[in-house]
């Protein structure tokens, strides 16, 4: 049986977890019965957006350099800079200098202001009312298949296609999708038997299916008509 949990349990449980965090350990503020002041965190395990000038200069450096496939010691040794000195500006240890940045600039073959993109990058936000979504064709459309884009990624080096799927009665089975990156799938209304590679999948309203795009996909039966499922499609920008 779940006990109730009290007022005063909750108070304690919360400076609990406030004393053992180290971002607000020592903060001696009184709890007042609202969780005004109460630390949240969100369930997602991917990385918190750093608005510091520092690390974004030092992501920014990493990634460039990853792009190009230079170790570490091959981008120092090509930019002038000991390598100790290069991971500290990639751990946004330290502020390096405009000549730094040129050097370094120079040697990724970038502009200098690439440098600052994320710091000053601005964060999109694509809204669609209800209904409005773009009409898409694709491949599927000729099979009956019908595609709302529901929003997309304005900048950034991944692409994020979120379509809502509407398949009528009068909708053919299509199981030769193929493309880049990966795709997920959920189940809104209606049935399909779904293939993807070698194996079949039955989908129900409430079910997921999470699989790279890479292998031949599509609904292999449709059981139960119409039926509308989200899906999707992540893969990186060209």
């Amino acid at each position: 049986m779940t006990s109730r949990l009290t007022t005063k349990k909750l108070r304690a449980r919360t400076r609990a977890q406030r004393s053992t965090d180290p971002r607000i350990a020592g903060d001696d503020a009184a709890l007042d019965g609202s969780l005004a002041d109460t630390f949240y965190v969100t369930g997602s395990n991917a990385p918190t957006t750093d608005l510091n000038l520092e690390a974004s200069i030092g992501r920014r450096v990493r990634m460039l350099r990853q792009r190009l496939q230079l170790t570490a010691t091959d981008l120092a040794a090509q930019a002038g800079l000991s390598p100790g000195m290069l991971s500290k500006i990639e751990n946004g240890g330290i502020s390096p200098s405009l000549s730094t940045l040129r050097s370094l600039s120079e040697a990724l073959h970038v502009p200098m202001t690439s440098f600052f993109a994320d710091f000053e990058e601005r964060r999109d936000c694509s809204f669609v009312p209800a209904g409005q979504g773009v009409r898409i064709e694709r491949r599927g459309t000729k099979a009956g298949h019908h595609y709302e884009l529901l929003g997309h990624s304005l900048s950034g080096d991944i692409v994020v296609e979120p379509y809502l799927i509407k398949l009528d009665a009068d909708a053919s089975t299509y199981t030769q999708f193929q493309h880049e990156g990966m795709e997920f799938i959920h189940m809104l209304t209606g049935k399909v038997i779904y293939r993807h590679a070698d194996k079949l999948y039955p989908l129900s309203p409430g079910d997921s299916l999470f699989f790279d795009a890479g292998a031949l996909h599509g609904p292999e039966e449709l059981v139960e008509t119409p039926m509308t499922y989200l899906s999707i499609i992540v893969y990186p920008r060209q």
